[in-house]
């Protein structure tokens, strides 16, 4: 009977990918060596773990909306959920490597890319909970299913730089943002009573008219 653990040991970004992709390294390893693995459907919840790491001044202004002031941190400070992720092994016996798959996004709607965009260097330290089937060969040949046991996890620290190349590369010195509908239609309108030819022009417009609330945030 198989018994499988799971290790993670790199991530790079997809190359000529249509959509930003993380593709993390994965590294499987079975006991007893010699078992015949068939295949693995392979799935991952993948965790923030944000206690493991400490933060500088400027990003714990940037995490207010997500964790509250400093002050809260103790209380509200938590793992946070970033995706769900699958991938298939192909058959190997005793170890095997292979390539975990995660979309990524820079709409700051989303409290993950708001976690990561809060971010200014360092590492991501992450929590991956593996779920999922294998397929496998018993010893009179014939084929068997078994689920992998929800205790197999392990903890991996990405480079902060491998989600901020990724955007990058996809959206070199930009960042977007989703209005709702009626709120896009009275800065269209702004723009246009205004005369002005872009969109930053017209944001820097309104940034210079509206004072900025004085925020003390303690290192």
């Amino acid at each position: 009977m198989p018994d499988l653990d799971f290790q993670v040991t790199g991530v790079e970004p997809a190359t000529h990918g249509l959509v930003p992709l993380l593709l993390f390294h994965l590294e499987a390893t079975n006991t007893p060596a010699d078992e015949a693995i068939q295949s693995v459907s392979l799935q991952a919840q993948i965790q923030f773990q944000c206690p493991q790491r400490g933060y500088t001044a400027t990003e714990k202004e940037k995490l207010v909306e997500l964790f509250g002031t400093p002050e809260r941190w103790g209380q509200t400070l938590r793992n946070r959920l970033w995706t769900h992720a699958n991938t298939t092994l192909a058959p190997f016996a005793g170890k095997t490597s292979g390539r975990l798959p995660v979309p990524c996004t820079f709409d700051l709607n989303v409290s993950a890319a708001k976690y990561f965009y809060a971010l200014e260097e360092g590492d991501v330290p992450l929590l991956f909970l593996f779920s999922g089937t294998v397929f496998y060969a018993a010893q009179d040949g014939r084929l068997q299913v078994q689920r992998i046991s929800h205790e197999k996890e392990c903890a991996w620290r990405m480079p902060v730089n491998a989600w901020q190349d990724l955007m990058d590369c996809h959206w070199p010195n930009t960042a977007w943002i989703t209005l709702h509908r009626d709120v896009f239609d009275r800065l269209c309108d702004y723009k246009r009573r205004n005369g002005f030819q872009d969109w930053e022009q017209t944001v820097d417009r309104l940034l210079a008219e509206t004072p900025e609330p004085a925020l003390h945030v303690e290192a």
